[in-house]
């Protein structure tokens, strides 16, 4: 069905029309939420939110990009939680360390369990260091290098400047690279020698 009849039915009323839309874009909303809050619950919640604050302000939406649009709610809602959660720090069991159950089905058979192994660390770093930029940057850096928009698309999304968005993600990127080489003993040693 035609993106703006499920608008115009929702600005109606029509909460089938908008459920259509949140199955829509519920992936690619979940996998940014995801990236910047890194915790699937707290991206779940997050995700949950923003659908409920785009229903609500649906009326607001002025036409051009619903993705863009959307996006822009889910990323304002993530710094909402970040900002909830850096007042209430505390410590839970649930976020403490807990070794990951094998999944046989989400093993790549064509790797040896050696490079699966440095494949994991490797993400799990370069994890590590989106999750210590600024949000700002790691929004730009998720939006570009992990969800692939263009930057015209993340300039609409985080109502920036185009330039501004590429120097966000040039900065972003050089923080990530900083941030592999303080921690270089942890890289896997194939890729300690690129960082040199």
């Amino acid at each position: 069905m035609d993106q703006d009849n499920l608008i115009e039915r929702s600005l109606q009323g029509d909460l089938e029309a908008f459920n259509q839309l949140v199955i829509e874009y519920q992936g690619i909303g979940y996998g940014v939420a995801y990236r910047l809050l890194d915790d699937p619950d707290s991206a779940a919640d997050a995700l949950q939110d923003s659908f409920i604050k785009a229903f609500n302000a649906l009326e607001n939406y002025r036409g051009g990009n619903f993705k863009s649009w959307l996006l822009r709610i889910i990323v304002n809602t993530c710094y909402d939680h970040l900002r909830s959660r850096q007042r209430k720090r505390t410590e839970s069991l649930d976020d403490m360390p807990v070794e990951e159950e094998y999944i046989p089905q989400l093993t790549d058979r064509s790797e040896t369990p050696h490079e699966f192994a440095e494949r994991q660390e490797l993400q799990a770093l370069i994890g590590s260091a989106i999750t210590s930029l600024p949000e700002v940057l790691r929004t730009a850096i998720v939006l570009r290098d992990v969800e692939g928009y263009a930057y015209d698309e993340i300039a609409d999304i985080t109502s920036a400047a185009v330039g501004t968005v590429k120097s966000r993600i040039n900065r972003a990127r050089g923080r990530v690279r900083d941030y592999l080489g303080k921690h270089a003993e942890l890289l896997p040693a194939v890729y300690r020698h690129s960082l040199k």
